[in-house]
């Protein structure tokens, strides 16, 4: 995790942009290269080295461990909101070198994050003997946690943001869960993140669905999964009458 967290903050320092003067996180296709897709490319070849060389890749891309259909509305959910909140109108007044980079670091972040939290991290605590419970709150956690670090640039904000990610890490978890396979999570987090920043590329920030949506959607999921969270795993089979 330090070298992840390494190679995410050490090469965005060493390599990264100033855009400090900016309204926007990526005003230009250069910070976007240079301050997201280098050092996220580089953690994605980091986790793919360690999934390797720990033989992991048939555990992490498949993931058994059933649960109820309903569980279903979380990628959906999450996926339509991404589609919905995505802002086609301020993406098309920028360059289109900018938004191709922009769909780049959606498909980057989705890869990436998910195959070091919901790959690696969610087999370490699976191996280690803990019950699925334990292992979605702590891989959720450990998701969250990471994302402090994020304060070296963007202040105490980031710890508010690392308990809002902690959640949405849950929601990922999820979506392993129900889909079975990592793809689903990479798919899900990749658009999820691509809406987010569809906002704040360019010059100037956009204003759209985007930066409300995801906020009233993770609401909603949260009261969701709380009144549900005892239907989450399959009803226990009662053992045949002798």
């Amino acid at each position: 995790m330090l070298v992840y967290l390494a190679i995410i903050q050490g090469v965005g320092a060493l390599v990264g942009v100033d855009t400090s003067g900016s309204k926007s996180q990526f005003p230009t296709t250069e910070a976007i290269v240079r301050n997201a897709l280098i050092p996220i490319g580089l953690s994605i070849v980091f986790a793919a080295a360690v999934v390797t060389w720990l033989g992991w890749w048939p555990h992490v891309l498949r993931y058994r461990a059933p649960v109820r259909r309903w569980v279903w509305f979380v990628p959906i959910s999450m996926l339509v909101a991404g589609v919905v909140g995505f802002n086609y109108v301020h993406a098309a007044d920028q360059k289109l070198g900018l938004v191709v980079c922009l769909l780049v670091l959606g498909v980057f972040v989705g890869v990436g994050e998910e195959l070091m939290f919901r790959g690696i991290g969610v087999q370490v605590f699976r191996r280690a003997g803990l019950s699925e419970g334990r292992v979605a709150l702590y891989s959720s956690v450990v998701f969250g946690l990471v994302h402090v670090s994020n304060a070296i640039g963007e202040g105490p904000q980031a710890l508010a943001q690392a308990a809002i990610v902690a959640t949405s890490g849950y929601f990922f978890y999820l979506c392993l869960r129900v889909g079975g396979t990592l793809l689903l999570p990479m798919l899900v987090h990749g658009l999820w993140d691509t809406s987010l920043v569809s906002n704040l590329i360019g010059p100037e920030t956009g204003a759209g669905l985007g930066m409300l949506l995801p906020i009233l959607l993770q609401v909603v999921l949260v009261i969701v999964l709380l009144i549900r969270r005892h239907a989450i795993n399959p009803a226990p089979t009662s053992a045949p009458a002798a």
